[in-house]
């Protein structure tokens, strides 16, 4: 151990140099774009959420933005920041107009950190603010001002202009994913009424709100009701039960931030929800059953909210302020009496929402049979599940950078998780081996039959909701040939079929893996496709040697941390809104195999390798 701790060890960082340095302690973690809370988007975030707080104030109805070739440009038209101020705005922390009450009220930013985290982590950055008939702009590359211009008249509408280009030495490889920012932007369309966000020429306008964000997200073939939307001057929520079988889904909000962590108003709202229901029918149903296949949005306006993080997540408040009420009681006053009176009102939804209790309890019940029969497997799972090497920090549990890091790598059999464990990361990384072909699992019963799949409950913590799952990002690691594409597909029919909540909010992925490695004495190429294949060839020059991987388990584990590194790659499983989950699995797994025969021949086309096996070693 070192004893040489003195005065020279001791250094004091620019405000840049420590977000560079630090950065998972402003935006949580890094990632390539390929996950839906990677940071890029956070950063995007930022920027926008500005721009809300100036709608939220009364000022600008529209806002623009575009993102082409990696360029992304944001233009408002609220008050603009004020001119003499607007660089220590954007380069000075903790600086800004968002440290009390006077100027903005219930806003998004608090810490007066975001933006200068953007400027700090990006090669490019420009501000430019129109206030009253005036202009001031300045740039910057990775915190440190290249051009700041005077104060100069301006015949342009007031707002403010913000323009960056994200480093890609910090965020390696990354790339923008249009379907992540198009339900960011939603989003924000949804909680603010009258607001017109153009992106990239497309306009996104909300007429009712909350309400548009659950008909765009659930399939109303699956709504048991027409969604029931209710609102007092500080929270609002949507909510409706499903035809599904598990689980329940909320989209959260504080201050038009959406906290996908959930928090203390989301607890509340739970809570409150079964206290109203129970009342209502005279009966201390079980929470679950209650909660069992409601979907719902809430929003509630805090001023000077606490978050949990700095990436805003998940709501810490306890009070709502000025009033000095607990936001539980709060949304509990506001629940009950506006959920009780419409019920009364509408007596014919509260009949539908005590038959889905009804059914969920009698399904629970059924299901907790079949677990007492097969109470050895279940023991087996959760006390001892021999296929999981489990990592030292969890999605649940670890509210930091390396919580949001926390990865399952689910494999096919022994010899391809070798390469993985071996190589992993044990402190976010995961890895569960499966033993080959799962199960068909369209029938529910059958899931707590299987010792394989029990195992796999167990390791992920879902079957209480989202809120226990123990890894932030699922990976579904199988070979790039028919038997794992078969068993990839298989595991998707179980997330789909019993916890699509964890595949709607982003947390499965395909692992890509290479193909081919291309290398002569002094380099080597990994190769995903053919057209890398051939690029890396051209590269590698005469006689290179090549390598075509049939499977996970032939890449040694010294070669495979690279795949599973910084420069991993991974394909988000995405559902697109309003898809009919059910009608889905019953097509391409139900019993239908003469319509799917049908359908594989009219598709069927010739797939000709155009590689000479000649060439591989």
């Amino acid at each position: 151990m070192s004893d040489n701790y003195n005065d020279s060890n001791i250094i004091t960082l620019e405000w840049y140099e420590h977000i560079r340095l630090r950065p998972g302690m402003y935006i949580g973690k890094l990632g390539d774009g390929s996950s839906h809370d990677d940071g890029i988007y956070v950063l995007l975030k930022e920027v926008i959420d500005n721009s809300i707080d100036e709608f939220m104030q009364g000022h600008g109805k529209s806002i623009e933005l575009t993102i082409k070739d990696n360029v992304v440009t944001v233009r408002d038209y609220g008050r603009g920041i004020p001119l003499n101020k607007m660089v220590d705005c954007v380069s000075k922390i903790n600086t800004g107009g968002k440290f009390n009450s006077e100027a903005f009220t219930n806003s998004i930013g608090q810490n007066g950190v975001g933006v200068k985290a953007v400027n700090a982590l990006s090669t490019y950055f420009k501000v430019q603010s129109f206030r009253g008939g005036q202009t001031k702009s300045a740039e910057c590359s990775c915190g440190r001002w290249t051009n700041e211009s005077p104060i100069e008249l301006s015949d342009q509408r007031s707002g403010t202009f913000t323009s960056f280009v994200i480093d890609d030495s910090i965020f390696v490889n990354y790339r923008w994913m249009s379907q992540y920012i198009e339900k960011m932007v939603w989003n924000y369309a949804y909680l603010n009424r009258g607001l017109s966000i153009n992106f990239n020429g497309h306009k996104v306008f909300s007429k009712n709100g909350l309400t548009d964000l659950l008909c765009n997200n659930v399939n109303q073939e699956d709504m048991l009701y027409e969604p029931i939307h209710l609102q007092d001057e500080k929270f609002e929520f949507v909510l409706t039960h499903t035809t599904r079988h598990y689980g329940e889904e909320y989209y959260s909000f504080v201050n038009s931030q959406n906290t996908t962590h959930g928090g203390t108003h989301q607890n509340a709202f739970r809570e409150a929800l079964v206290k109203t229901l129970r009342t209502y029918f005279g009966k201390d149903y079980d929470p679950n059953d209650i909660r069992n296949a409601v979907v719902a949005a809430i929003s509630i306006k805090v001023q000077e909210p606490v978050f949990e993080s700095q990436t805003k997540i998940r709501l810490g408040s306890t009070m709502m302020q000025p009033e000095g009420q607990t936001i539980r009681n709060y949304v509990n006053d506001v629940v009950s009496k506006l959920l009780d009176n419409y019920l009364h009102m509408h007596t014919e939804v509260g009949d539908i929402i005590r038959k889905k209790i009804q059914e969920s309890e009698n399904e629970r019940k059924a299901i907790a049979n079949i677990k007492k029969g097969t109470k050895e497997i279940q023991k087996k799972a959760s006390l001892n599940n021999s296929k999981l090497r489990d990592c030292k920090y969890h999605y649940n549990t670890d509210n930091n950078a390396e919580g949001l890091d926390s990865t399952i790598f689910i494999t096919e059999g022994l010899s391809a998780s070798g390469s993985i464990t071996k190589s992993r990361n044990r402190r976010t990384q995961a890895v569960l081996s499966m033993r080959g072909r799962t199960m068909n699992t369209m029938k529910r019963a059958d899931v707590y039959k299987n010792a394989e799949l029990n195992l796999l409950n167990a390791a992920l913590n879902l079957e209480n909701g989202l809120e226990g799952l123990r890894y932030n990002n699922i990976v579904i690691a199988t070979d790039a040939d028919v038997d794992g594409m078969h068993i990839r597909l298989l595991l998707l029919t179980y997330f789909l079929n019993f916890f699509p909540d964890v595949v709607r909010s982003g947390h499965v992925y395909i692992l890509q893996t290479p193909l081919f490695r291309v290398r002569n004495k002094q380099k080597t190429f990994y190769c995903y496709s053919e057209q890398e294949r051939q690029e890396a060839i051209k590269k590698a020059g005469a006689r290179p040697e090549i390598t075509r991987f049939k499977g996970l388990g032939e890449i040694s584990p010294d070669e495979f941390v690279h795949f599973i590194g910084e420069n991993m790659r991974l394909d988000p499983v995405v559902l697109e809104p309003n898809t009919k989950i059910s009608d889905l699995l019953e097509y391409y797994m139900g019993n239908n195999s003469r319509e799917r025969q049908e359908f594989i021949i009219e598709n069927l086309r010739d797939e000709i390798d155009e590689v000479n096996p000649e060439e591989w070693n």
